[in-house]
């Protein structure tokens, strides 16, 4: 009796595990663009048409190098800027750090992203009453921008390519806060079909 009351506790609480596991599954499923990653090589790609102000794009390009010349030539080195609900475009980021906010309800409506090292990047964002916008794509040392900015509107998950190797990210989503972290390439990252906002982001090379 014993025997069988510990195996139907052990089946009980393997199923709450399986549920809790699935919803943080379901929480973390990506629905990926109907058009696949182009090749990054395809400067200006996509249908991105979002472009972050010459001052953004300054700063970008100047913190790639900076962080470029602080490890070595060849480094690989992603940076990174957030257009945030309320705040507009935040300072540049580097390999890891966050962009975005959290704690503060703030929606983040666009991503400008600068990469050296890693032959370049592509990236696409899922907006609200949109969808999947497009891939847009450059070369290392350009700067790529994807979401809206003056529309009010959100960014619900980011997809990002890099030329060569891999590239890991994580997004901080309303209502379930940091979501694991993923690498690959492409890696897709926030949630689709449950108008979440996205709040912050980290990515890496």
């Amino acid at each position: 009796m014993k025997k069988t009351m510990r195996k139907a506790a052990g089946v009980i609480v393997g199923l709450a595990l399986a549920g809790t596991l699935g919803a943080a599954g379901v929480a973390e499923a990506q629905a990926q663009p109907s058009v696949a990653a182009p090749a990054v090589d395809r400067a200006g790609a996509g249908g991105s048409t979002v472009e972050a102000p010459a001052s953004v794009v300054a700063e970008l390009k100047a913190a790639t190098t900076r962080a470029r010349a602080s490890l070595a030539p060849s480094a690989r080195v992603i940076c990174y800027a957030a257009h945030v609900q309320d705040i507009g475009w935040q300072s540049a980021v580097c390999d890891g750090s966050v962009a975005g906010t959290t704690g503060q309800s703030r929606r983040m409506e666009a991503l400008a992203i600068s990469t050296s090292g890693v032959g370049g990047v592509c990236a696409d964002a899922h907006l609200a009453d949109i969808g999947w916008q497009g891939w847009a794509c450059g070369r290392d040392g350009d700067v790529v921008t994807v979401g809206t900015t003056g529309q009010s509107r959100r960014m619900e998950a980011l997809g990002v390519q890099v030329g060569t190797g891999s590239v890991g990210a994580q997004a901080h989503v309303e209502g379930y806060g940091w979501l694991g972290s993923v690498s690959g390439n492409p890696v897709y990252v926030g949630t689709t079909g449950q108008s979440r906002r996205m709040e912050a982001v980290r990515v890496w090379v």
